[in-house]
């Protein structure tokens, strides 16, 4: 029987595969990287065209491991990514995001995976508030959406939690899609795994969601009900993520210093 182990203080929560929607060292989401590609299922290319390898190879957010287990067979997975959004009524290119987490058996044998950060920027939304050619001239109409890590993920199911934050001039800081619940993804491969480098690693793959359902975006003062109008929010179907992304990874006996 597998079951759920707690690190050491300070570290992140380690959850085991059998508990994808339990916080995985603390995910989501987006989800995503090196043991987790090999194993998500098969599925039609809904992938937008595959942009050039840009694999952050900067390890800084490669979090502690938890007590007992063999760093040689840890793995600290860094991965970029480019994905294309559909929300409702909206569809976006989003800025690339970096997301970092470590994964490896734990001492009994189940997998354990252990979360680091994700880092992304905003987008502009074409048309701002209004949706129209006079939200991208007035700067006071501008509109932006930015992914933020929902707190739950499992890598090796492609199981990924995110918000989405908008921001504006006329909206409050807290406006946010899935400010109550995030949005849950269960990405699938959109075909297989490409090694671009052997030394450094460099993987590329790509994945999607067509099922994931959207909340109506929360917290976002007076403009409310006209901005999840404006979205077309909530959408039960009709909701697309692409997902292309490139990775690397270390080992953490090959990390200095080691965490």
């Amino acid at each position: 029987m597998t079951k759920s182990v707690a690190a050491r203080p300070g570290s992140p929560w380690v959850s085991p595969t059998s508990s994808p929607a339990r916080r995985v060292a603390a995910v989501a989401g987006a989800a995503v990287l090196a043991g987790t590609a090999a194993v998500w299922a098969s599925g039609a290319a809904h992938a937008a065209p595959r942009p050039p390898s840009a694999v952050a190879t900067v390890f800084g957010d490669c979090p502690p491991l938890p007590d007992g287990v063999d760093p040689a067979r840890w793995r600290c997975e860094v991965h970029t990514a480019a994905p294309r959004l559909t929300l409702g009524d909206v569809t976006v290119s989003l800025a690339p995001i970096t997301m970092t987490h470590a994964e490896g058996p734990m001492p009994d044998g189940g997998k354990g995976q252990v979360w680091g950060a994700m880092h992304s920027s905003p987008t502009a939304i074409p048309g701002g508030l209004t949706g129209t050619p006079a939200g991208d001239r007035a700067a006071v109409l501008g509109l932006a959406i930015q992914p933020e890590y929902g707190g739950r993920s499992d890598f090796y199911t492609g199981q990924l939690s995110l918000r989405f934050r908008l921001t504006g001039p006329l909206l409050p800081r807290g406006c946010t899609i899935g400010a109550h619940a995030p949005v849950d993804f269960r990405l699938k491969r959109s075909g297989p795994s490409t090694w671009v480098s052997q030394d450094p690693p460099v993987i590329e793959f790509s994945a999607y969601d067509d099922t994931f359902t959207v909340p109506a975006a929360g917290q976002c003062g007076p403009l409310t009900g006209p901005l999840n109008r404006r979205l077309g929010l909530p959408a039960a179907e009709g909701n697309l993520l692409s997902y292309d992304a490139s990775y690397t990874f270390k080992t953490y006996d090959q990390l200095s210093p080691a965490r």
